[in-house]
């Protein structure tokens, strides 16, 4: 006879049935909940932007300015935006802010631009002096700038500067603080944690480990720091009063000018900002709809003038699947933008296999005439650096010559993928050099042996078991040292026989030392001071073209992230706008929290490193 399922079985098939039905039923809902809302989208009339006659463009930068975005799983974008979850760090790329301003220039239902950056992150001031370039053509065309704000950082300024006029909140602040490097210091909690750091460098100026060796910044170091950061505020100064009309000596300095100027209208920093000329009046919101309104002409029957905001107007431009000009010749344009690591790496970061790849990829393109490799990277592992070096030596023997543009970073290892192109292009604002060297690594056997463990063993060399739960014997560290000195002497040859100079010429401006664009063209460092359109232009004459397209080479997506990124990518046309603001207390952690990832998140294979730390400013 059968014997029956026991009561035990019985419950757990229920049980398993129940679990796999509800498991169908949630998956099923999720699909088809995903396909209306993927058609709504596509069907909506309200999702249609249509720019009407006589329209402001609003140009509501939100996030920061960057070359290249860092990917980010479109799927992921799409639900964080459906669950109402902010974007912590949003990104703009400088490319579409470009585009939108120079449409706007000769689309004649745009009438004027409005600047609104109160939600405009970092950018730096190479990237905004781009964008102000741009906004200068604007006003070329006859067409008016107006700049809107609350408040101003220094960078919001920058750009506020090149508008026909701004306006302030009465209770909203402007003052400009300048540039500033400070960063931390960590010898004393080392210490007291009892790590023992192992440092290794070349370069009297190459202050990137100097966390680990100092509690405070060395003099050679404030010396070079001080000269490049100068060099950039003068750079905005210049700009700025040549906007604003006024001299360049009417910039507060220091807290005793600044003082006095504040206690002559009651310490109101809207009224300071009036009567110092920095903005050209003070508006409420409502004062600023009504201004616009007058200034910009109200149609019958509308509350408010006709105008599409950055991102409407955008869409109006870009198809989601772009059509690629079948160009016989084209310069391929290749993005590092980011720290260099070894490998492959995510979009946004450069990766020593990852960025070769693209290179080898624009090499192996026989549409491809000449190469821009844009480079916005303050450098990282030597190793990787190397490794796209290579690419680079390949195209030019290929007879493709390459030109390098450098964006707001290209020093330490953004240096080093340059230096081998046939011609190097800066931005005067560009933060360079940084030629130098090191290598860093943690060993813990202090702090672990207070925790009361040991590491112990044999080896059948000095050289084996090598941990950093172990002290480096000093025959370790020489040897290490050595193959610094011996990278340090790569780079300066690197230069030297690139750069149609001895190497002691390159050793003299190298030793780790940080230049702004300008001076590293005087320094020959660099060819020339133009834009990355001044470089495309360059490659293009170096290989003979006349009639060419440009095309950029960039990680291919699969087609199911392609689809993914067309249909979820386009969440932010339906669903509300995500807000782009942080507490000091958040951007302080943010920074410490980045600083001490530094410690851990580069993978050279032998630990050395081309990276400049001094390249972040604040």
């Amino acid at each position: 006879m059968e014997e029956k399922p026991n009561l035990f079985k019985r419950v757990l098939y229920a049980l398993f049935n129940a679990i796999n039905i509800s498991r169908k039923i949630i998956l099923n809902l999720l699909f088809f909940s995903l396909i209306i809302i993927f058609f709504v989208s596509v069907t909506n009339d309200n999702n249609l932007v249509i720019v009407e006659n006589n329209s402001a463009l609003i140009l509501d930068i939100t996030g920061d300015i960057v070359e290249q975005k860092h990917q980010v799983d479109p799927m992921d974008t799409f639900v964080n935006e459906a669950l109402g979850n902010d974007e912590q760090h949003p990104e703009v790329l400088l490319a579409d802010i470009l585009s939108a301003i120079d449409s706007a220039a000769s689309d004649s239902r745009i009438n004027s631009l409005i600047l609104k950056l109160d939600r405009m992150g970092s950018s730096g001031l190479t990237k905004v002096n781009i964008i102000a370039q741009a906004l200068e053509k604007f006003k070329d065309s006859g067409k008016t700038i107006t700049a809107v704000g609350e408040n101003f950082t220094q960078d919001q300024y920058y750009l506020a500067s090149f508008a026909d006029e701004i306006w302030l909140d009465p209770n909203g602040w402007l003052i400009l603080d300048g540039y500033g490097r400070y960063q931390l210091y960590y010898k004393s909690a080392i210490e007291k944690l009892s790590i023992t750091p192992h440092v290794f460098r070349v370069g009297t100026y190459k202050s990137a480990v100097e966390p680990y060796m100092r509690d405070d910044m060395s003099e050679q170091a404030k010396e070079s720091n001080k000269l490049w950061l100068n060099d950039l505020w003068s750079k905005y100064k210049a700009d700025v009063a040549d906007q604003r009309g006024f001299a360049v000596t009417n910039f507060d300095e220091n807290s005793e000018t600044l003082i006095t100027k504040l206690e002559a209208v009651g310490g109101d920093l809207g009224q300071y900002a009036l009567d110092n000329g920095w903005v050209d009046s003070l508006k409420t919101r409502n004062q600023v709809k009504l201004a616009l309104n007058e200034m910009l002409g109200v149609e019958d029957g509308d509350d408010n003038f006709r105008s599409v905001n950055f991102r409407e107007y955008l869409s109006t431009l870009t198809l989601d699947f772009p059509i690629q000009h079948a160009f016989t010749d084209n310069v391929a344009v290749v993005v590092a933008k980011g720290t260099i690591l070894n490998g492959t790496q995510k979009t946004g970061i450069i990766g020593g296999d990852s960025t070769a790849r693209l290179l080898r990829d624009a090499r192996e393109d026989d549409s491809v005439k000449a190469v821009v490799l844009r480079v916005d990277s303050p450098g990282g592992s030597a190793f990787a650096s190397e490794i796209i070096r290579q690419e680079v030596e390949l195209l030019k023997q290929s007879g493709k010559p390459v030109v390098a543009s450098m964006g707001t970073y290209a020093a330490s290892g953004g240096y080093w993928i340059s230096a081998s192109a046939d011609k190097i292009y800066a931005s005067p604002t560009t933060i360079t050099g940084s030629i130098g060297i090191y290598g860093l690594m943690m060993t813990f056997e202090n702090a672990l042996s207070k925790l009361g463990v040991y590491t112990d063993g044999v080896g059948t060399t000095e050289f084996a078991g090598f941990s950093p739960t172990r002290p480096i014997s000093d025959g370790v560290a020489q040897i290490i040292q050595m193959n610094v000195n011996k990278g340090y002497q790569d780079f300066i040859t690197l230069v030297a026989d690139n750069r149609n100079m001895t190497k002691q010429e390159v050793d003299s401006i190298a030793q780790g030392r940080v230049w702004s664009g300008a001076k590293a063209k005087e320094l020959g460092l660099v060819d020339e001071l133009g834009s990355l359109e001044d470089a495309i232009i360059a490659a293009a004459d170096l290989a003979e073209i006349e009639d060419y397209g440009t095309i950029l080479i960039e990680k291919e997506l699969s087609p199911t992230d392609l689809l993914l990124k067309n249909v979820f990518g386009q969440a932010s046309a339906f669903l509300p706008e995500s807000t782009f603001a942080l507490s000091p207390i958040e951007k302080a952690m943010a920074k410490l929290k980045g600083e001490l990832e530094s410690l851990t998140y580069l993978n050279d294979p032998k630990n050395i490193y081309i990276l400049c730390m001094s390249c972040d400013i604040h």
